[in-house]
């Protein structure tokens, strides 16, 4: 079973009536949790779903939202076609799509983006999977990265939005295939925004 296909067919239904922006994440968090316990793709355990309360998560911040990102092209010295390692120890066909910068603690910071489907849709047209590792990464968030999933909007720029970073479901379930994050997206800094681990009591 292939995590980041699953979630994303999940996350293209929050768009609703324009509503503030934090409620709006609070919204989608909601429903995302509702899922979570009785939808039928949930990756949580079925035996453990009665006992699901919902995700934990970092506060909402509207600093860590970044719109307006035109996808630049890869000058990287890695492969643009390569195989990205998964969870379950198998390797899976992906493609350097681009570069999404961003400015964050006075510097500027690039992530890369990937599609799996290379070749097959013209950039501007295509969803990017972008996972990356921070300085949460290993303690308060999974220790191969959290992912970020982002659709095309009207003028083909992609807003990088951090506090809808979320955990791959082999977090859950190690039944899930779950692309591993390349070092290339290793950000300096902690990204106190979407998902978090369960703080331990």
């Amino acid at each position: 079973m292939t995590d980041h296909d699953e979630h994303h067919e999940h996350h293209e239904h929050h768009e609703h009536r324009p509503i503030d922006y934090a409620e709006a994440i609070g919204q989608y968090r909601a429903e995302k949790d509702a899922y979570y316990r009785t939808g039928g793709h949930s990756p949580i355990p079925e035996a453990e779903r009665p006992a699901f309360t919902g995700l934990p998560y970092y506060p909402v911040d509207p600093a860590l939202r970044f719109q307006d990102r035109t996808l630049e092209p890869y000058a990287g010295d890695e492969p643009a076609d390569f195989q990205i390692p998964t969870s379950d120890g198998k390797l899976r066909p992906a493609h350097r799509a681009g570069i999404l910068t961003f400015d964050l603690d006075g510097e500027r910071r690039a992530l890369t983006a990937y599609t799996f489907d290379a070749g097959a849709e013209e950039p501007e047209d295509q969803s990017l999977f972008v996972p990356f590792l921070d300085r949460t990464s290993g303690t308060e968030t999974y220790g191969a990265g959290r992912y970020l999933d982002l659709d095309p909007e009207e003028h083909g720029t992609y807003t990088l939005d951090f506090n809808f970073a979320y955990h791959p479901s082999c977090v859950y379930d190690p039944r899930f295939s779950c692309p591993l994050t390349p070092p290339e997206n290793r950000l300096p800094m902690r990204i106190e925004a979407g998902e978090r681990l369960a703080s331990q009591a």
